[in-house]
């Protein structure tokens, strides 16, 4: 999935990567979706550097590139409803919860989820400076 991205991406897509002393720490994409939002796809920290507020950063950038790439569009996720810290870190960050229900894997098997939206032009409490934007 991540090589098809990274070779063929979709256009109005992004990818930014959190990177420390060149290791990577985290990264970010999205995708504008046919029904005018932007799907925040992947928002993922390094195992073992959670918990120091670093998902904060790509978060912030993510919704400023948003905000700035794609105007009056939101911003939306789906997480799965027992990842609680996830739940509890969307909901910290100005997420607010527009759905729930069953996600279904190709694998045979469902699980539920919720949805979190950022409204168009919610990049502002998240936006503290970062360096400049990377994205396609």
């Amino acid at each position: 999935m991540w090589r098809a991205r990274l070779d063929d991406p979709v256009p109005g897509a992004a990818l930014f990567l959190a990177v420390e002393a060149g290791r990577l720490l985290g990264f970010v994409h999205l995708e504008p979706k046919p029904d005018g939002r932007i799907l925040l796809d992947s928002l993922h920290v390094r195992p073992g550097d959670s918990g120091r507020g670093l998902g904060r950063l790509p978060l912030g950038r993510a919704l400023a590139w948003a905000a700035a790439a794609h105007p009056g569009r939101d911003v939306y996720l789906e997480v799965l409803q027992d990842d609680t810290r996830a739940v509890a870190f969307y909901e910290r960050h100005g997420g607010h919860r527009t759905a729930s229900r069953v996600c279904r894997f190709d694998q045979s098997f469902e699980l539920p989820e919720f949805e979190y939206t950022w409204p168009a032009g919610a990049a502002g409490p998240l936006d503290d400076g970062l360096p400049a934007e990377r994205g396609r």
